[in-house]
């Protein structure tokens, strides 16, 4: 079954981003909850963007460069 037009196989390839998508995750949840610098609204949007912009980036990344994976496996696949 294809999920976001990718193969299983693609994201198997693609699970080498995902164990850092989890980790960024982990961590704008976890500073949502214990929020270890107080509630200063300043030091709350810096720690989200700096948790949130780069798992933004690396989600885009990893679906275009599966996209681009899946592309050129069916080229070699047919030989081009």
């Amino acid at each position: 079954m294809a999920y976001l037009n990718l193969t299983n196989e693609t994201w198997l390839d693609l699970t080498v981003n995902l164990v850092p998508l989890a980790i960024l995750a982990f961590m704008d949840v976890l500073f949502w909850v214990v929020n270890p610098w107080g509630w200063d609204p300043f030091i709350i949007v810096v720690s989200h963007f700096l948790t949130l912009f780069p798992l933004l980036l690396l989600a885009i990344l990893t679906y275009v460069s599966g996209l681009f994976v899946q592309r050129d496996e069916g080229k070699v696949a047919e030989g081009e």
